[in-house]
């Protein structure tokens, strides 16, 4: 009787400290409303079906099936979907890591990969992540982590670029935690002393370090993320001018109509035709 052996060589890989935080599906509908925001973890998203953009910091993607969308963490980011042809998606939350591309094409901070050559592989990981921690099985925590350890693998044989796994940067978590606050929070009458009372920094040390971490003070980003949310009620609703100043935490008009002009370059209303 033949036999054949094969050994096993050892690898930096297995000393990884990925954990699996959620595994969720999302289909495009139209209640869909998403604004820019960022999580303290790692997603992966892949495409199903449809098509769409992903903005992703500064920049702006466009998404179709079997497209993997790597977004690490602390970066802001959100998507929207053709109304024809709507996203469909399986996201993963993962803690502990970053995957950084070294392409000279993409930014760092996340990357694109379209998986079309190798979907069997990644769907039949992903649908079994998503199957295990729907049923929570026993021992379905312990196969759902070594399920996200063996996706991690393969995207890094796969995706046929230099990516690697190496830990999240640190960021600080009280500037953190005020972006994110202001994310959730942009539509209340907030001011520098509100976010210096909840992160209990005072007012030079926190627009000093949220600067050196964000690149932007703390209220020109709560007028940053005011200003984008206006500007998608602006294309997709027929709310008046006064009224979405309100709904964005903008209580005078005449404030509003002169931010978005000095952002924008037009008013509002023009903005509405142009876009509209």
């Amino acid at each position: 009787m033949g036999n054949k052996q094969y050994d096993i060589a050892s690898s930096n890989f297995t000393n990884i400290n990925a954990k699996l935080i959620y595994v969720t599906s999302a289909k495009y509908e139209t209640d869909w409303h998403s604004i820019m925001h960022s999580h303290p973890f790692t997603e992966l998203f892949y495409v199903l079906s449809g098509k769409g953009k992903f903005y992703i910091e500064d920049d702006t993607f466009d998404v179709k099936e079997d497209d993997l969308v790597i977004v690490n963490a602390n970066v802001r980011h959100t998507e929207s979907s053709k109304d024809d042809e709507p996203l469909e998606y399986i996201v993963i939350g993962i803690e502990g890591i970053s995957l950084l591309t070294q392409e000279v094409d993409q930014p760092e901070y996340c990357s694109i990969h379209n998986y079309r050559d190798y979907k069997h592989e990644v769907l039949f990981y992903l649908k079994t992540l998503l199957l295990e921690v729907a049923a929570k099985s026993e021992y379905y925590d312990l196969i759902a982590q070594n399920l996200l350890e063996v996706l991690l693998a393969n995207i890094i044989r796969r995706t046929n670029t230099k990516l690697t796994i190496g830990d999240v940067c640190e960021a600080n978590e009280s500037c953190t935690y005020i972006k994110n606050y202001i994310e959730s929070n942009y539509n209340e009458n907030l001011t520098l002393d509100d976010l210096c009372k909840i992160s209990y920094m005072n007012k030079y040390y926190l627009v000093h370090s949220f600067k050196k971490q964000f690149h932007i003070t703390p209220i020109a980003y709560l007028n940053e993320v005011r200003l984008k949310e206006a500007s998608k009620l602006l294309k997709n609703t027929n709310l008046s001018v006064s009224q979405i100043a309100n709904i964005i935490g903008m209580s005078s008009q005449s404030y509003f109509a002169q931010s978005f002009k000095k952002v924008y370059r037009v008013s509002p209303n023009e903005y509405r035709k142009l876009n509209h």
